[in-house]
């Protein structure tokens, strides 16, 4: 029976620093703040709203929510943007994507600073995770990953990889954190044909492609490490992920859950790329280091 790599202990491992440097920006009239730019009311981006809140407060980051309708237009948007970017009592942007369809994120990406880019949406931050460039930051679920596999000790040099997924958020920065770690990765999505066939042959299988159950326990290599990325809801209106865990479980060596997985500590990254926007506006400002 697999190991499932729960995110709570990860994340907990990860608190302790987090508050401690949380608490020493405060000592000094710093309070770490993420800034959360949603357009409309998806129950989805209202959950994570609800969610992200609950755990940044844990880690002493506040956090401010700027909501905006839904017929917002572009350069109404664009303005209000560039307004919070530049609040210095924010220290870190997430922006709720995809945007709805008459809006491009593409005039957003580009103006955000690089320090406040809590997501790694700017091309800055992009072109420096592809680059290996120390101090960008990656997207905070890829980055969530790699935490993970490597506090339950899955190694990666020398291994085969499969990610299921193609996207900037996901899954292209992390087919290159993993080929850094000397990794040989696959990256696939749902029209490769021989799908079943790759997967079987992988040690590391990350599904990423927003569908319910696509990795069954048949397509799975014996002893495989298996995260679960995906975020749906089944037919009878249960959370659950890309993977079918029941099955999977069978065969792998080690499968994270949905709920309780990647989730946990992708929000743990998020409050440290929080902290060093903010650390790193300090030290702008003071020219010296806090801790």
């Amino acid at each position: 029976m697999a190991l499932i790599m729960k995110g709570a202990p990860v994340s907990e491992s990860m608190r302790g620093d987090i508050i401690k440097r949380a608490d020493a920006l405060n000592e000094k009239g710093v309070r770490p703040c993420l800034g959360i730019i949603r357009v409309g009311e998806r129950p989805d981006d209202l959950s994570y709203e609800r969610a992200a809140a609950k755990r940044m407060a844990v880690m002493h980051i506040e956090m401010k929510v700027f909501p905006f309708p839904l017929n917002i237009g572009q350069k109404e948007l664009e303005a209000k943007f560039a307004k919070i970017s530049e609040d210095a009592s924010v220290h870190s942007i997430l922006l709720f994507r995809p945007l709805p369809s008459h809006l491009d994120d593409t005039p957003l990406r580009e103006r955000i600073d690089p320090f406040k880019d809590t997501d790694g949406m700017s091309p800055v931050n992009i072109a420096g995770v592809f680059a290996g460039k120390p101090g960008s930051f990656a997207p905070c679920t890829p980055e969530a990953v790699m935490k993970t596999l490597d506090y339950y000790g899955i190694p990666f040099s020398g291994k085969q990889a499969v990610i299921i997924g193609r996207s900037l958020v996901v899954g292209k920065p992390l087919a290159v954190m993993m080929t850094r770690r000397d990794a040989t990765v696959t990256v696939c999505h749902t029209k490769t044909e021989n799908l079943a066939e790759l997967v079987r042959s992988a040690d590391i299988v990350v599904a990423a492609a927003g569908r319910a159950h696509l990795v069954t326990g048949n397509m799975v290599k014996d002893g495989a490490s298996v995260v679960d990325v995906g975020i749906n809801v089944d037919a009878d209106g249960k959370v659950c992920g890309d993977v079918d865990t029941e099955s999977v479980k069978t065969k792998a060596g080690a499968v994270t859950p949905v709920p309780g997985g990647i989730g946990a500590v992708t929000s743990a990254v998020m409050a440290e790329h929080v902290l060093l926007g903010a650390e790193h506006m300090y030290f702008e400002k003071c020219g010296r280091e806090i801790l």
